[in-house]
């Protein structure tokens, strides 16, 4: 499990003065590339060999309000993992209340930066992902 901390910026509000809902999904984003590269995977370095990791599927279950200059933590969990499919799972909550705010799951594919067709990780990227995440899994 990897916790990215961040302050919720004003311009993320919406005009009832809690966190626009589409945020969250920049969030989960964030906390995803983060988890990452704690585990020494760049999305940088598989781009230039060829790969991404298209988002397929995002589900949210929102429960509370962010709003304007709270802090929240992503906890972030990459719960199944091929060499064709990672699946994170996470919950944001605010810092100092510990309240949660919403539940997420993502599920990426990984596709041929050139041609979009599905394509698999390569073994060592498998392993380390295995490695950092070997808690996650339930």
């Amino acid at each position: 499990m990897y916790t990215y901390r961040r302050r919720v910026h004003y311009y993320e509000n919406d005009g009832m003065q809690v966190v626009h809902h589409a945020n969250y999904v920049h969030w989960l984003e964030e906390a995803r590339v983060e988890y990452l590269r704690e585990g020494g995977i760049l999305l940088n370095d598989l781009t230039a060999a060829g790969i991404v990791c298209p988002i397929l599927e995002v589900n949210i279950k929102y429960i509370s309000s962010a709003r304007n200059d709270d802090v929240v933590l992503v906890k972030t969990w990459l719960r199944e993992l091929n060499r064709a499919k990672m699946v994170f799972e996470y919950e944001i909550y605010r810092e100092g209340t510990n309240e949660l705010l919403c539940r997420a799951r993502t599920l990426g594919g990984v596709s041929h930066a050139d041609t979009g067709h599905l394509t698999r990780l390569p073994a060592e990227t498998i392993a380390r992902l295995a490695e950092i995440s070997e808690g996650d899994r339930k």
